[in-house]
């Protein structure tokens, strides 16, 4: 598919482009604009989101000259639409990859994915992105069938036991019902290293701390084609108007890669899954009152998994939308129906926005980061949990451009690895997810 100037299209209208909006986040949204002449920098980072702009701060601090380039506006993917979890976690569980792999790769793995979220937490005090709202509340994952929650439970009390992990807390049913306001679960697991984040205003904020101290961010500049010239070190890119050298270039475009030919060859790494998200009107005194009243993030344990929180006095829902397209309305309808068979109290509750975007999936459902070659390194494929470990991989990406070799476990990877028969990556996602929807249906 040749380059269009169309990719660069506003982000949806979602309720976190309302709020940016209302701080003033919008209109002063960072960015040097589009790339006019030639330039010459270190490291060339091509996606302004949580990836690519934590590498430009990794960079900033070790005294690194580079600049970020985007297609689109700072945050235009997924780093400004998802729903603003902050998780210590990945897809798979701990006690799975000891499983696999030996107990101190699941070791590592969870020192990860904590210090994930010790990232976030470190880029919104240095830049002090108060408007991103952080909250450090926990989420509590919500069983919907008693198998469901012996699993969660069993993998709590492996994770005290093998990792010394005092994180997570079992909650009853009646404890779930009181603090969520729905009776549609039967328990829970509490992981107290958790929390929520307006997502558009922490990248927003991530961005303009690191302009204000010198890092360029070429907003509506897409790189249409990375370049090796022979013999010669390091990399040229091309942007409509001007032309890029720099000694290595990072790709930190995630599900968004198919936008331009430069990136093309790594969404081959990906399978992209579109997430739709509503939010409703401001509740009523009562509901507000009544449902989340200690503003966790909340998600399922069903295979086609719903995640729902409070933000702006509004019910948020989201979910996995493997049927939809962007814009389509189906996947909407289908959440508001999960809202209200969840809470029904909701029936009558309207919904003010609707929005979506794409998530990265990869084959081994874990995020990859890693060399291309000697001048190209790759971060990417976050499945759906990538605020904080996007946050934390982004910086790692900037180490390996570098020359360091990080220790990254499971995620570090040499080269690219196409999904098998990606060809077929639309047809087999959705194959997968009706027979996810079956099995949650039987109550498997």
């Amino acid at each position: 598919m040749p380059f269009s100037p169309a990719i660069a299209s506003p982000q949806p209208e979602s309720l976190w482009r309302h709020l940016a909006a209302q701080t003033g986040s919008l209109s002063t949204s960072p960015g040097a604009g589009q790339l006019e002449s030639d330039l010459q920098v270190d490291v060339a980072i091509v996606g302004a989101g949580y990836s690519g702009l934590c590498a430009a701060h990794a960079l900033l601090r070790r005294g690194v000259s580079c600049a970020v380039f985007d297609a689109n506006s700072v945050g235009w993917g997924a780093s400004g639409r998802n729903g603003g979890v902050i998780s210590s976690k990945f897809r798979p569980s701990f006690s799975a990859m000891a499983k696999a792999h030996g107990l101190d790769i699941a070791k590592r793995m969870h020192r990860l994915a904590h210090d994930s979220v010790r990232t976030v937490e470190e880029l919104i005090d240095e830049y002090a992105i108060e408007s991103a709202q952080f909250e450090r509340t926990g989420n509590l994952r919500c069983a919907h069938t008693e198998r469901a929650l012996a699993a969660i439970i069993a993998e709590a009390q492996w994770a005290k036991s093998a990792l010394g992990d005092r994180s997570m807390t079992v909650l009853s049913r009646s404890e779930v019902a009181a603090e969520t306001g729905s009776a549609g679960f039967v328990g829970g697991v509490l992981n107290s290293d958790a929390g929520t984040v307006f997502p558009l205003e922490y990248v927003l904020g991530i961005a303009r701390g690191i302009a204000a101290k010198g890092v360029p961010i070429y907003t509506l500049t897409p790189v249409t084609a990375i370049e090796r010239l022979p013999g010669a070190a390091g990399v040229t890119l091309r942007t409509p108007a001007a032309k890029v050298r720099a000694r290595q270039v990072i790709v930190a475009t995630n599900a968004y890669s198919s936008l331009t030919p430069a990136t093309r060859e790594i969404q081959r790494e990906l399978v992209p899954f579109r997430s739709a998200m509503i939010a409703t009107e401001r509740l009523p005194i009562d509901l507000d009152s009544r449902l989340m009243a200690k503003r966790r993030s909340y998600t399922e344990t069903r295979r086609m998994m719903k995640w729902f929180r409070r933000a702006d006095g509004r019910m948020l829902f989201g979910g996995r939308d493997a049927f939809g397209k962007e814009g389509q309305s189906s996947g909407f309808d289908a959440l508001q129906r999960a809202m209200v068979e969840l809470f029904p109290e909701l029936a009558d509750v309207g919904i003010e926005y609707r929005w979506s975007g794409y998530v990265g999936m990869t084959f081994n459902a874990l995020p990859h980061v890693g060399r291309a070659d000697d001048a190209t390194v790759f971060c990417l494929g976050y499945n759906g949990a990538g605020v904080a470990m996007a946050s934390l991989i982004g910086q790692h990406a900037a180490a390996i451009a570098l020359g360091d070799a990080p220790d990254l476990a499971l995620l570090a990877q040499d080269g690219y690895r196409p999904v098998p028969c990606h060809v077929l990556r639309a047809p087999g996602a959705r194959l997968v997810a009706a027979w996810y929807q079956f099995l949650d249906a039987m109550g498997k």
